[in-house]
């Protein structure tokens, strides 16, 4: 019998082969925590009685969802933070670089083949080079930090194929946010989400990211992309054997496969409130906009900056209506600002904001009120997730975004 790629991961790690439902200890080869969790983080640490780091290159501080600070207490973080970097050596800090998960694979912290935790949700952003990424909760970060170790139970898999071009308006984002309303939100609870078909093999490393960022919302425990020369080239590695065998093999036991024919997939919406209420963007045509959001760990990279950018060039964003623009890293930006799309996505009358999380954690920039409802392209559109519990959220494509800004309503991208 055959491996899926989460079992050849875990089998690797551990040095015996594993089965779905397997309880087993991993090595982590890399951790990471961000400003919200370091308190919470640094306080257990001490309180489990550790004195020092198990490994301080293997731990990443990130400071993403507090930056700038919009609330007094938003500095304390920072400061426990420092505190904690001082006093054990940790070696990885950001302050304000960028989105943890856009900066764990930017900065080459993250390999194919790698099992990777992170205190959030999406950390399993990192399958999109082909590694085991799932987040965690700050006591078990803690015992990481001071253990190098995690438990884990194997998952099972489901496969996902998909096979065909892609409409030209339609991208990875409207890909997976099809997947999610169609397993729903607790469809792939704890078991690995494991893409492949020569759609996906076609799609670039930052697609990946969109589709792996956003397999938590269906409860997946992880999500796998198959390293290729792509992922080679983005990781700035030579892939050996053992990386380009990362991939399921065709006789391995998964617990369900789902195909689609990419010519038979649409622009759609996740629509308020829950990200599997997903709908084709035509049902909603013409609905009133009064704010778009491009930007966040799900789409804030320069291809999905230079998407909005096409499509709004030599437009200007429609009459009471606000474009907030926040790429994933201070990276994107220059690389934006370097190739132009910046001045054009500035020109139609965007608000372009330093890379971070900003309104996608509904901490600052932007934030709604009562009534209001926006277009935006992150990963949540919970109640009270970018303002009041009042206001409506659709989930969209940085396409479906930038079209809906210049029209000042939803309308499909063209």
């Amino acid at each position: 019998m055959g491996q899926t790629m989460i079992e050849k991961i875990v089998s690797r790690n551990v040095g015996r082969s594993v089965k779905p439902g397997d309880i087993v200890t991993v090595n982590a080869d890399r951790v990471m925590i961000h400003d919200i969790f370091i308190p919470f983080v640094a306080e257990k640490f001490e309180e489990m009685g550790f004195t020092r780091l198990w490994d301080p290159d293997k731990a990443v501080l990130i400071y993403d969802h507090l930056v700038p600070a919009s609330q007094v207490d938003d500095t304390r973080h920072f400061r426990i933070g420092n505190e904690f970097v001082e006093k054990y050596g940790m070696k990885n800090i950001h302050r304000s670089d960028g989105i943890c998960h856009q900066l764990m694979t930017e900065a080459f912290y993250v390999k194919p083949g790698d099992i990777v935790f992170g205190t959030d949700s999406h950390t399993t952003t990192y399958g999109c080079v082909g590694a085991f990424s799932s987040g965690i909760g700050y006591t078990e970060m803690a015992s990481i930090l001071g253990t190098g170790t995690m438990w884990i139970k194997v998952p099972e898999t489901i496969k996902v194929v998909i096979e065909g071009e892609l409409s030209s308006n339609v991208t990875s984002k409207d890909v997976i946010l099809r997947l999610i309303g169609d397993l729903r939100a607790d469809g792939a609870t704890y078991q690995a989400l494991e893409f492949c078909g020569d759609t996906v093999e076609r799609m670039s490393i930052a697609s990946r990211m969109t589709m792996a960022n956003m397999a938590i919302e269906a409860g997946a425990k992880c999500a796998l992309f198959t390293p290729d020369e792509k992922t080679a080239e983005y990781c700035q590695i030579e892939l050996t054997e053992k990386e380009r065998s990362l991939t399921g093999d065709a006789d391995a036991s998964c617990i369900r496969t789902i195909h689609y024919n990419a010519e038979e997939l649409v622009p759609v919406l996740a629509c308020p409130s829950q990200v599997d209420n997903i709908h084709p963007v035509s049902e909603y045509e013409g609905t009133a906009i009064d704010q778009v959001f491009i930007g966040s760990c799900t789409n804030g990279r320069l291809e999905d900056l230079q998407k909005a950018a096409s499509i709004l060039k030599g437009k200007t964003v429609a009459p009471f209506v606000k474009l907030i623009v926040t790429p994933a890293s201070r990276k994107i930006y220059n690389q934006a600002l370097a190739d132009g799309t910046l001045a054009v996505l500035a020109e139609a009358g965007a608000i372009i904001t330093h890379p971070g999380c900003g309104l996608c954690c509904g901490r600052t920039g932007g934030i709604l009120s009562d009534g209001e409802r926006v277009v935006a392209t992150n990963n949540r559109n919970f109640l009270g997730r970018m303002g009041t519990s009042k206001v409506e959220i659709f989930l969209a494509s940085p396409a479906t975004a930038a079209a809906c800004a210049a029209a000042g309503k939803i309308v499909v991208p063209n």
